[in-house]
């Protein structure tokens, strides 16, 4: 028998290689939603890039009109705050644990002051008590002059009395998402019931105070009629001075800087505080508070407060304009420029909120379409502006507008042999790119509230039929976003319609609106030209007012402060 060697194993054939990984493909959308985010951002980046090469500008204005109207913005602010939190904790306090006749109404009406804008109150002050008053019509008197308000005391009165109602709603929100136990269980160790209240209810709500008190101290950091008519040397009045007095555009700039530093520091303390007041909140899952019913003399004497201040902000100065504005028709006084006034203000509106709720939806669908953390800064980068004052937006746009204004023009000489003239300086659409940067925020935070309550499973059936991304949105988000784009867009309407310090540094020649005839009829004492033009801004701002009330009546104050 014959033996045989085995035979050697066959050689092992080598493993295929897996395939290598395809690089995940970035939706367009979500490109185009960075890249828009950015560009609405970019402006503000010519704040601090002004002081590269041209810090001399900086030197001279801080020796001489830095220090005043630093000293003034913070003692502005620092006023405001303490005067809103005085006012609107103390309504909320006295609304949300004591009850009593007229409470209900009360309770939705203290926000109606937010529809009356700073300077338009000081119009109606001035015009009734000031020292040159060719009005007729005075419905509480007349010779009563109040000199004191002009001056920082005065701007302080009357920012905090149309900006409490920030404290009033967030406050009224913290309080309401508090338990009864926690009072009970004070009550149990012997405190009263307004010791309770005190020592118990008013530390639970502190973050949501001091949030919606950081709100008003921005908004009174940014404002400009107000104090500018007051004669108040602050910061937006400053920058003002500087760059349409002065033509310095590298001081502008370099005010603009320190007043961004300002209101973004109050942006993060009110970030910071908003998010502990909803951890507070969190805590408190028991029955909710029942307000205490009021006994004697002090049931009459509760609403005292709150009808005092809703008449003396809200219900006599729409009277009074009421009145004006009749007495002006009447007389035949009405302003040559008010038809064009109001036909520019209607057109800036309708425009600017229409191209900043594009922006926003493009920017939203972006998100949706492929979430990123690159993304998600980007797109929360694009909401700063609101955070900004007018004033510095519209310094900050200028900048690189007039770069862009210039290569268009050196364009359209060598290769066209062509002289133009500036497109966008100085023009309508210089203005809408103002307002795009401060206002997207109001239609970015509508929009994405709404598409978040669109279930993505709509996306992947729509995909899954082969719709590409642009007719999903086109086809399934736009129809359901319906109700958030209405909102954007009144919001983004009503805030171009009160704005002023971007609008009267960027305009056009002869495209005054309608809050820039206010500022300049009252600053010339010409109440009569300011009357019908103050009362249609104040009507123009009940909008957004009452969809707030309506929210806070149907859903609750936590969804009417979340708003804020």
């Amino acid at each position: 028998m014959e033996l045989t060697a085995p035979a050697p194993p066959a050689p092992e054939s080598p493993a295929p290689e897996p395939p290598a990984p395809r690089r995940a493909r970035v939706p367009g959308w979500a490109v185009v939603g960075g890249v828009v985010a950015l560009v609405i951002v970019g402006p503000l980046v010519a704040l601090p890039a002004s002081f590269i090469g041209q810090g001399e500008a900086f030197g001279q204005i801080a020796r001489t009109l830095l220090p005043r109207a630093l000293v003034n913005s913070l003692v502005l602010g620092a006023g405001v705050g303490v005067g809103t939190l005085v006012v609107g904790g103390g309504l909320a306090v006295l609304l949300s644990f004591y009850d009593f006749p007229g409470r209900r109404i009360l309770d939705w009406a203290l926000v109606l002051p937010l529809a009356m804008p700073a300077y338009v109150l000081v119009f109606v002050v001035l015009g009734q008590y000031g020292l040159a008053n060719p009005l007729h019509s005075n419905l509480f008197g007349d010779g009563l002059h109040l000199p004191w308000i002009r001056g920082r005391g005065g701007a302080i009165l009357v920012l905090t009395a149309v900006l409490y109602p920030y404290v009033y709603v967030l406050g009224r929100s913290a309080f309401l998402g508090q338990s009864r136990q926690a009072l009970e269980a004070a009550r149990g160790l012997g405190c009263s019931y307004g010791q309770a209240v005190r020592k118990v209810a008013l530390p639970l709500a502190r973050p949501a105070l001091a949030g919606g008190a950081s709100l008003a101290v921005m908004e009174a950091l940014a404002d400009f009629g107000t104090v500018d008519l007051l004669g108040v040397q602050a910061l937006p009045s400053a920058i003002f001075r500087v760059w349409n007095g002065a033509f310095d555009q590298a001081a502008a700039l370099q005010l603009a800087t320190v007043l961004v530093g300002l209101a973004l520091t109050m942006v993060a303390i009110e970030r910071a505080l908003r998010g502990r007041a909803r951890y507070h909140q969190a805590l408190g899952r028991g029955d909710a508070v029942v307000p205490r019913p009021l006994r004697g003399r002090r049931r009459w004497l509760a609403p005292l407060p709150g009808v005092a201040l809703l008449a003396v902000v809200f219900v006599l100065p729409v009277v009074q304009l009421i009145a004006w504005s009749v007495e002006t028709v009447v007389d035949g006084h009405v302003g040559d420029d008010l038809g064009s006034a109001a036909r520019n203000t209607l057109l800036l509106g309708v425009v600017a909120s229409v191209v900043a709720v594009a922006t926003a939806t493009v920017v939203a669908y972006g998100q949706r379409t492929r979430p990123s953390r690159a993304g998600r800064v980007a797109a929360r980068l694009a909401t700063v502006g609101y955070a900004v004052p007018g004033s510095v937006v519209a310094v900050a746009v200028y900048v690189p507008l007039v770069w862009v204004d210039r290569r268009l023009v050196d364009v359209a000489d060598a290769w066209f042999d062509a002289s133009i003239d500036l497109l966008i300086t100085g023009t309508i659409l210089g203005l809408i790119i103002a307002y795009v940067v401060r206002f997207h925020a109001l239609a970015y935070f509508s929009i994405e509230a709404r598409m978040t309550r669109i279930s993505p499973n709509l996306d992947d059936a729509a995909r899954a039929l082969g719709a590409d991304r642009a007719r999903v949105l086109a086809d399934v988000h736009l129809p359901l976003l319906g109700p958030g784009i209405v909102a954007a867009a009144l919001l983004v309407l009503v805030e171009v319609m009160k704005e002023l310090p971007a609008t009267a540094l960027l305009r056009p020649l002869g495209g005054d609106t309608l809050a820039v005839t206010v500022w300049e009829a009252t600053k010339d004492s010409r109440f009569d030209t300011a009357a019908l033009p103050a009362l249609l801004i104040v009507a123009v701002g009940l909008v957004p007012v009452v969809l707030l009330v309506r929210l806070l009546r149907r859903d609750g104050w936590t969804s009417a402060a979340d708003q804020l």
